[in-house]
């Protein structure tokens, strides 16, 4: 089983910046790729980014394309989404996703993200 904390959220003013942290704990070397996630009020979840744990290789949704950077420290256990030029429409619940190799999925608790002046 793979634990996960998420933190770094807050009030933000819009063109600001957060970094988000996840931090994995358990089995971490089961760890297949890592997603960051967020979901508004009264909308559905919806991928941010996300970032293989060996390769490295990421994704990106177009919303947040230029914007956000999603990075990882294996020996942390860690990974980070790196949050600029923030705005209003960013607001949300964001919540990190671990996939194992075998396919299962593990949720963190969610940490809010607010952008207002």
């Amino acid at each position: 089983q793979v634990q996960l904390v998420e933190s770094g959220g807050g009030l933000v003013q819009p063109g600001g910046s957060l970094r988000l942290s996840c931090a994995a704990s358990g089995s971490i070397s089961s760890i297949n790729a890592m997603h960051w996630y967020r979901q508004a009020p009264g909308k559905e979840r919806d991928i941010v980014a996300a970032i293989s744990w060996s390769g490295g290789n990421t994704y990106y949704a177009d919303s947040v394309k230029g914007r956000f950077t999603i990075s990882r420290d294996n020996a942390k256990g860690t990974v980070y989404l790196q949050m600029n030029s923030l705005k209003p429409e960013d607001t949300a619940v964001y919540f990190c996703y671990a996939v194992t190799r075998t396919g299962y999925g593990y949720w963190g608790q969610g940490t809010q993200v607010t952008v207002s002046s």
